[in-house]
């Protein structure tokens, strides 16, 4: 699904993005609910990026990638950690692009995104490449989504993937 965001950008750089596990659901500007095998997911954008909120019969969890104002947590390049009953792994990349790749490239996620069942994007206004797009999808057992964030002004995509799983067992040592 792809929509016009009604809303100026909150987060204009790429340096502003924040990370942050277990936050409130924040007002969004667009959504998706989703259902994969026995997991409720909610993709959101909000004015300052995205968050996904997580419901399995295991618990809960949401994920927020946004400018967070007095967030002391920067946008990390990997994270690994339990999560109740669930591995939880992000990791994060900002790829530099000329304005010639940039615009290839933005086009490309955005038609990708907007063609897929489990796909949301927002446009801002101002600019057709300034986006956030968002991805989810289940495999062997695990909860997968990617995002990206476009910064057309800098040149900068932020390229997130998170993936949550149920915690496997230790195996048994002889």
């Amino acid at each position: 699904m792809l929509t016009t965001l009604k809303t100026g950008y909150t987060d204009t750089r790429a340096a502003d993005l924040a990370w942050a596990l277990g936050r409130q659901p924040l007002p969004a500007l667009a959504t998706l609910d989703l259902e994969l095998a026995d997991a409720k997911m909610q993709l959101r954008l909000l004015g300052a990026s995205h968050q996904v909120l997580l419901e399995e019969e295991r618990g809960g969890c949401s994920e927020t990638v946004a400018c967070i104002p007095g967030s002391s947590t920067p946008l990390p390049l990997g994270v690994s950690k339990r999560v109740g009953d669930w591995e939880y792994e992000f990791a994060a990349r900002v790829e530099t692009l000329s304005q010639g790749q940039f615009g290839g490239r933005a086009q490309e996620l955005l038609a990708l995104v907007a063609e897929h069942p489990h796909g949301l994007a927002g446009v801002f206004p101002g600019s057709p490449h300034a986006f956030t797009a968002m991805l989810a999808q289940r495999h062997e057992g695990s909860l997968m989504w990617r995002t990206w964030h476009a910064y057309p002004q800098e040149g900068q995509l932020v390229a997130t993937r998170t993936r949550v799983g149920v915690r496997m067992p230790l195996p048994a040592t002889i």
